[in-house]
Protein backbone atom coordinates (compact mmCIF):
# COMPACT_ATOMS: atom_id res chain seq x y z
CA UNK A 1 0.00 0.00 0.00
CA UNK A 2 0.85 3.60 -0.14
CA UNK A 3 1.70 5.83 3.12
CA UNK A 4 3.23 8.94 4.49
CA UNK A 5 6.32 7.86 6.26
CA UNK A 6 8.57 10.34 8.43
CA UNK A 7 11.90 8.71 8.77
CA UNK A 8 14.07 12.32 10.71
CA UNK A 9 12.10 14.88 12.35
CA UNK A 10 11.27 17.98 11.01
CA UNK A 11 9.17 20.17 8.52
CA UNK A 12 6.80 18.99 5.81
CA UNK A 13 9.82 18.45 3.41
CA UNK A 14 10.10 15.25 5.75
CA UNK A 15 6.78 13.19 4.97
CA UNK A 16 8.18 10.99 2.30
CA UNK A 17 5.60 8.72 -0.32
CA UNK A 18 6.50 5.41 0.24
CA UNK A 19 5.26 1.97 -0.89
CA UNK A 20 4.81 0.08 2.32
CA UNK A 21 3.26 -3.57 3.95
CA UNK A 22 -0.15 -3.40 4.44
CA UNK A 23 -0.25 -3.24 8.46
CA UNK A 24 -1.16 -6.49 10.12
CA UNK A 25 -4.59 -6.35 12.04
CA UNK A 26 -5.92 -9.78 12.94
CA UNK A 27 -3.75 -10.32 16.24
CA UNK A 28 -5.49 -11.49 18.89
CA UNK A 29 -6.06 -8.87 22.16
CA UNK A 30 -7.96 -7.77 24.20
CA UNK A 31 -9.90 -5.45 22.11
CA UNK A 32 -10.61 -6.47 18.74
CA UNK A 33 -8.92 -4.95 15.97
CA UNK A 34 -10.01 -3.70 12.27
CA UNK A 35 -8.64 -3.06 9.02
CA UNK A 36 -9.89 0.49 7.62
CA UNK A 37 -10.19 1.23 3.77
CA UNK A 38 -8.80 5.20 4.52
CA UNK A 39 -10.74 7.62 2.38
CA UNK A 40 -10.31 10.85 4.11
CA UNK A 41 -7.49 11.84 6.67
CA UNK A 42 -8.09 14.99 9.43
CA UNK A 43 -4.98 17.08 9.74
CA UNK A 44 -4.53 18.23 13.18
CA UNK A 45 -1.44 20.94 15.38
CA UNK A 46 -0.44 18.17 17.00
CA UNK A 47 0.44 16.23 13.57
CA UNK A 48 3.15 19.12 13.09
CA UNK A 49 3.92 19.28 16.40
CA UNK A 50 5.12 15.11 16.44
CA UNK A 51 6.48 15.53 13.37
CA UNK A 52 9.13 18.16 14.29
CA UNK A 53 10.26 16.28 17.25
CA UNK A 54 9.68 18.55 19.50
CA UNK A 55 6.52 16.96 21.13
CA UNK A 56 5.75 15.33 24.43
CA UNK A 57 4.82 12.18 22.72
CA UNK A 58 7.38 11.11 19.76
CA UNK A 59 6.93 7.78 18.41
CA UNK A 60 9.53 5.49 16.99
CA UNK A 61 11.21 6.47 13.86
CA UNK A 62 10.16 5.55 10.90
CA UNK A 63 6.55 6.30 11.34
CA UNK A 64 3.29 6.95 9.47
CA UNK A 65 1.69 10.36 10.94
CA UNK A 66 -2.04 11.13 11.85
CA UNK A 67 -4.44 10.37 14.12
CA UNK A 68 -7.78 11.19 12.55
CA UNK A 69 -9.45 9.17 9.49
CA UNK A 70 -12.55 7.97 7.82
CA UNK A 71 -13.09 5.04 5.84
CA UNK A 72 -14.46 1.34 4.95
CA UNK A 73 -14.25 -1.76 6.95
CA UNK A 74 -12.24 -3.81 4.98
CA UNK A 75 -11.88 -6.66 7.15
CA UNK A 76 -12.14 -7.62 10.99
CA UNK A 77 -10.45 -9.35 13.21
CA UNK A 78 -11.70 -12.13 16.05
CA UNK A 79 -14.57 -10.71 18.17
CA UNK A 80 -14.99 -7.27 15.84
CA UNK A 81 -18.47 -5.55 16.40
CA UNK A 82 -17.94 -4.31 12.68
CA UNK A 83 -18.40 -6.11 9.74
CA UNK A 84 -16.75 -5.25 6.14
CA UNK A 85 -18.29 -2.44 4.04
CA UNK A 86 -19.17 -0.22 7.05
CA UNK A 87 -18.67 3.53 6.72
CA UNK A 88 -16.79 4.35 10.21
CA UNK A 89 -14.88 7.36 11.39
CA UNK A 90 -11.64 6.85 13.67
CA UNK A 91 -10.42 9.47 16.22
CA UNK A 92 -7.16 9.69 17.95
CA UNK A 93 -5.75 6.89 16.64
CA UNK A 94 -2.06 6.38 14.97
CA UNK A 95 -0.88 6.07 11.17
CA UNK A 96 -3.91 7.73 9.02
CA UNK A 97 -1.72 8.77 6.44
CA UNK A 98 -1.80 5.52 4.34
CA UNK A 99 -4.50 3.86 2.22
CA UNK A 100 -4.95 1.40 5.12
CA UNK A 101 -4.67 1.58 8.67
CA UNK A 102 -4.83 -0.99 11.60
CA UNK A 103 -6.85 0.39 14.91
CA UNK A 104 -8.27 -1.15 18.09
CA UNK A 105 -12.03 -1.32 17.22
CA UNK A 106 -12.46 0.76 20.66
CA UNK A 107 -11.30 4.37 18.84
CA UNK A 108 -13.83 3.20 15.50
CA UNK A 109 -17.32 4.70 15.13
CA UNK A 110 -19.86 4.31 12.64
CA UNK A 111 -20.13 7.13 10.39
CA UNK A 112 -23.85 8.46 9.50
CA UNK A 113 -24.76 8.75 5.82
CA UNK A 114 -25.47 11.96 6.27
CA UNK A 115 -21.93 12.63 6.65
CA UNK A 116 -19.07 12.80 4.17
CA UNK A 117 -15.60 10.94 4.53
CA UNK A 118 -14.22 14.25 4.87
CA UNK A 119 -16.80 15.21 7.40
CA UNK A 120 -16.23 12.20 9.38
CA UNK A 121 -12.54 13.05 9.03
CA UNK A 122 -12.86 15.57 10.74
CA UNK A 123 -15.02 15.12 13.78
CA UNK A 124 -11.80 12.99 16.34
CA UNK A 125 -9.75 15.40 17.87
CA UNK A 126 -11.66 18.49 17.34
CA UNK A 127 -14.74 17.79 18.57
CA UNK A 128 -13.55 15.09 21.87
CA UNK A 129 -10.86 18.01 22.65
CA UNK A 130 -14.15 20.38 22.57
CA UNK A 131 -16.30 18.09 24.59
CA UNK A 132 -13.62 17.14 27.20
CA UNK A 133 -12.74 20.69 27.52
CA UNK A 134 -16.36 22.12 28.01
CA UNK A 135 -18.26 18.67 29.64
CA UNK A 136 -15.13 16.97 31.58
CA UNK A 137 -12.75 19.99 32.77
CA UNK A 138 -14.75 22.92 33.03
CA UNK A 139 -18.05 21.02 33.57
CA UNK A 140 -20.12 24.09 31.94
CA UNK A 141 -23.72 24.97 32.87
CA UNK A 142 -26.17 26.45 30.67
CA UNK A 143 -26.74 30.20 31.06
CA UNK A 144 -22.88 31.00 31.70
CA UNK A 145 -20.16 32.52 29.42
CA UNK A 146 -17.58 31.21 27.24
CA UNK A 147 -15.09 32.87 25.64
CA UNK A 148 -13.07 30.75 22.54
CA UNK A 149 -9.63 32.40 22.26
CA UNK A 150 -8.96 31.42 18.39
CA UNK A 151 -12.79 30.14 17.39
CA UNK A 152 -11.98 29.41 13.44
CA UNK A 153 -10.04 26.36 13.82
CA UNK A 154 -11.31 22.61 14.06
CA UNK A 155 -11.46 23.19 17.85
CA UNK A 156 -13.04 26.44 17.99
CA UNK A 157 -15.76 25.87 15.74
CA UNK A 158 -16.61 22.18 17.17
CA UNK A 159 -16.55 24.22 21.05
CA UNK A 160 -18.69 27.14 19.03
CA UNK A 161 -21.17 24.15 18.08
CA UNK A 162 -21.21 22.85 21.23
CA UNK A 163 -21.57 25.41 23.25
CA UNK A 164 -24.20 27.07 21.12
CA UNK A 165 -26.48 23.86 21.54
CA UNK A 166 -25.77 23.54 25.10
CA UNK A 167 -27.28 26.77 26.06
CA UNK A 168 -24.09 28.95 26.46
CA UNK A 169 -23.34 32.31 25.82
CA UNK A 170 -20.77 32.41 23.09
CA UNK A 171 -18.18 34.79 22.59
CA UNK A 172 -15.64 33.83 19.94
CA UNK A 173 -12.43 35.50 18.92
CA UNK A 174 -10.52 35.00 14.80
CA UNK A 175 -7.93 36.91 13.21
CA UNK A 176 -9.33 36.93 9.71
CA UNK A 177 -12.86 38.48 8.08
CA UNK A 178 -13.46 34.90 6.71
CA UNK A 179 -12.85 33.45 9.87
CA UNK A 180 -14.81 35.81 12.01
CA UNK A 181 -17.46 34.90 9.67
CA UNK A 182 -17.10 31.53 9.82
CA UNK A 183 -17.62 31.67 13.74
CA UNK A 184 -20.45 34.19 13.35
CA UNK A 185 -22.00 31.62 10.81
CA UNK A 186 -22.12 28.76 13.03
CA UNK A 187 -23.76 30.19 16.00
CA UNK A 188 -21.28 32.57 18.37
CA UNK A 189 -23.18 35.39 19.72
CA UNK A 190 -20.21 37.96 19.33
CA UNK A 191 -17.44 37.40 17.48
CA UNK A 192 -14.56 39.66 17.48
CA UNK A 193 -10.72 40.43 16.29
CA UNK A 194 -8.27 39.26 18.28
CA UNK A 195 -5.52 41.13 16.60
CA UNK A 196 -7.35 44.56 16.81
CA UNK A 197 -6.49 47.03 19.92
CA UNK A 198 -9.05 47.15 22.40
CA UNK A 199 -10.93 43.85 21.93
CA UNK A 200 -9.89 42.75 25.04
CA UNK A 201 -11.69 45.43 26.74
CA UNK A 202 -14.67 44.99 24.40
CA UNK A 203 -14.73 41.61 26.08
CA UNK A 204 -15.09 43.11 29.32
CA UNK A 205 -17.49 45.38 27.91
CA UNK A 206 -20.08 42.50 26.68
CA UNK A 207 -19.87 40.92 29.67
CA UNK A 208 -20.73 43.76 32.03
CA UNK A 209 -17.01 43.97 33.88
CA UNK A 210 -17.44 40.86 34.97
CA UNK A 211 -15.31 38.57 32.07
CA UNK A 212 -15.93 35.10 30.84
CA UNK A 213 -17.36 31.93 33.08
CA UNK A 214 -15.13 30.24 30.49
CA UNK A 215 -12.42 30.43 28.35
CA UNK A 216 -10.68 28.10 26.21
CA UNK A 217 -7.37 28.74 25.33
CA UNK A 218 -5.70 27.99 21.86
CA UNK A 219 -2.35 29.98 22.65
CA UNK A 220 -1.37 29.96 25.50
CA UNK A 221 1.83 31.31 24.79
CA UNK A 222 -0.43 34.87 23.37
CA UNK A 223 -3.32 35.09 25.51
CA UNK A 224 -3.09 33.06 28.73
CA UNK A 225 -1.71 36.01 30.82
CA UNK A 226 -4.66 38.13 29.52
CA UNK A 227 -6.97 35.48 30.29
CA UNK A 228 -6.32 35.80 34.09
CA UNK A 229 -7.53 39.25 33.85
CA UNK A 230 -10.56 37.82 31.57
CA UNK A 231 -12.00 35.51 33.16
CA UNK A 232 -14.93 35.86 35.92
CA UNK A 233 -14.88 35.48 39.46
CA UNK A 234 -14.89 31.59 40.21
CA UNK A 235 -14.45 31.33 36.54
CA UNK A 236 -12.39 28.34 34.70
CA UNK A 237 -9.93 29.05 32.09
CA UNK A 238 -8.92 25.83 30.06
CA UNK A 239 -6.19 25.31 28.09
CA UNK A 240 -6.58 23.32 24.57
CA UNK A 241 -2.75 24.33 23.94
CA UNK A 242 0.00 26.34 22.99
CA UNK A 243 3.42 26.96 21.00
CA UNK A 244 6.03 28.20 23.40
CA UNK A 245 6.10 29.65 27.22
CA UNK A 246 3.81 31.45 28.95
CA UNK A 247 4.51 33.83 31.43
CA UNK A 248 1.65 34.79 33.51
CA UNK A 249 0.92 37.27 37.09
CA UNK A 250 -1.01 34.44 39.27
CA UNK A 251 -2.40 36.55 41.76
CA UNK A 252 -4.45 37.44 38.88
CA UNK A 253 -6.15 34.48 39.06
CA UNK A 254 -5.75 34.28 42.54
CA UNK A 255 -8.03 37.22 43.35
CA UNK A 256 -10.66 35.75 40.92
CA UNK A 257 -10.98 32.60 42.99
CA UNK A 258 -10.65 31.27 39.52
CA UNK A 259 -9.37 28.44 37.51
CA UNK A 260 -6.56 27.15 35.49
CA UNK A 261 -7.00 23.46 33.82
CA UNK A 262 -5.06 21.77 30.41
CA UNK A 263 -5.08 18.89 29.36
CA UNK A 264 -3.89 16.60 25.96
CA UNK A 265 -6.77 14.42 24.34
CA UNK A 266 -4.07 11.56 25.05
CA UNK A 267 -4.35 11.36 28.70
CA UNK A 268 -7.88 12.62 28.72
CA UNK A 269 -10.30 9.41 30.07
CA UNK A 270 -13.58 8.23 28.31
CA UNK A 271 -16.53 10.64 28.76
Amino acid sequence: MKAILVRQWGGPEVMQYEEVPKPEFATPGPVPRVLVRVAAIGVNPFDTYMRSGNYSIQPALPYIPGGDAAGVIEAVGPGSQFIPGQRVWIGNAHSAYAEFMAVTENLVHPLSEHLTFSQGAALGVPYATAYHALFQVAQVKAGETLLIHGASGGVGIALVQMAKAFGLIVLGTAGSEPGREMVRREGAHQVLNHGAEGYREEILRITQNRGADIIVEMRADLNLEADFRLVAPRGRIVVVGSRGEAKVLPRDLMSRHASLHAFTLFAATPA
